[in-house]
């Protein structure tokens, strides 16, 4: 199991366009038009799958939020980390 990262390291960590909040990380994309959003959320499911962590995601009309977070350790891990930058990588 990952452990849990303190406020510290998740404040040095935290990637860029993320921001905290409890016990998530959270970010939302812009995007020109719905479709576009829609194909990013495909893009990066499918590198949440290959990571076996799998983030919340709230798709709207231009935008999409990304909420990530680590339920088995009851909080943000270096799991979260890495899928975020991950996913800053397919935007």
């Amino acid at each position: 199991m990952a452990e849990q990262l303190d406020d510290e390291q998740i404040q040095q960590q935290l990637p860029e366009g993320w921001e905290r909040d409890g016990d998530e990380i959270t970010r939302t994309y812009e995007f020109d038009d719905y479709l576009k959003g829609v194909s990013f959320v495909t893009d990066i499911g499918e590198v949440a799958e290959e990571e076996f962590h799998h983030p919340e995601i709230i798709v709207g009309y231009q935008e999409v939020e990304v909420r990530l977070t680590t339920h088995d350790a009851g909080g943000i891990t270096n799991k979260d980390m890495r899928l975020a930058d991950l996913f800053n990588d397919e935007y």
